[in-house]
């Protein structure tokens, strides 16, 4: 898979609505609608269909099983802020979605570390059989 280097989301493919915050805030939270909830269809986007698939089978709780990114944006008491958020938001997901996986390479540990280990078990055994009861009739 190459790396996206710019992927870019038109602004009709993300749905957003505002909508009353929660959390403390007196009146003002109580009237305004300053959060912002953003949703974002990933089938039907412009993104590259490995990207889709990628995003698709991430696990993260913003990603319903219909295949929707919502992302609420309430941190700031302005709404443009919180629109701008948002999109920052799914900006850093679908980029966490274009890197590549890391392979994992198996490792094993070294001579050393293996004949320390050995030793500190035999040590650990000759100590557990000095526990053993005594028997005295030999």
């Amino acid at each position: 898979m190459q790396p996206h280097q710019n992927i870019q989301i038109p602004a009709s493919e993300c749905e957003m609505t505002a909508v009353h915050a929660s959390g403390p805030g007196g009146q003002h939270v109580n009237k305004v609608a300053s959060a912002i909830q953003l949703r974002f269809d990933i089938m039907a986007s412009s993104l590259p269909p490995d990207i889709k698939t990628k995003l698709i089978n991430y696990k993260d709780k913003r990603i319903t099983n219909d295949g929707v990114i919502l992302i609420k944006a309430q941190n700031n008491r302005s709404q443009l802020q919180n629109r701008e958020e948002a999109l920052k938001r799914l900006n850093a997901l679908i980029k966490s979605a274009t890197k590549p996986v890391k392979v994992r390479k198996a490792t094993k540990p070294n001579k050393g570390a293996v004949k320390a280990r050995l030793k500190a078990k035999s040590h650990r055994s000759a100590i557990k059989k000095l526990r053993a009861k005594v028997d005295l009739d030999d």
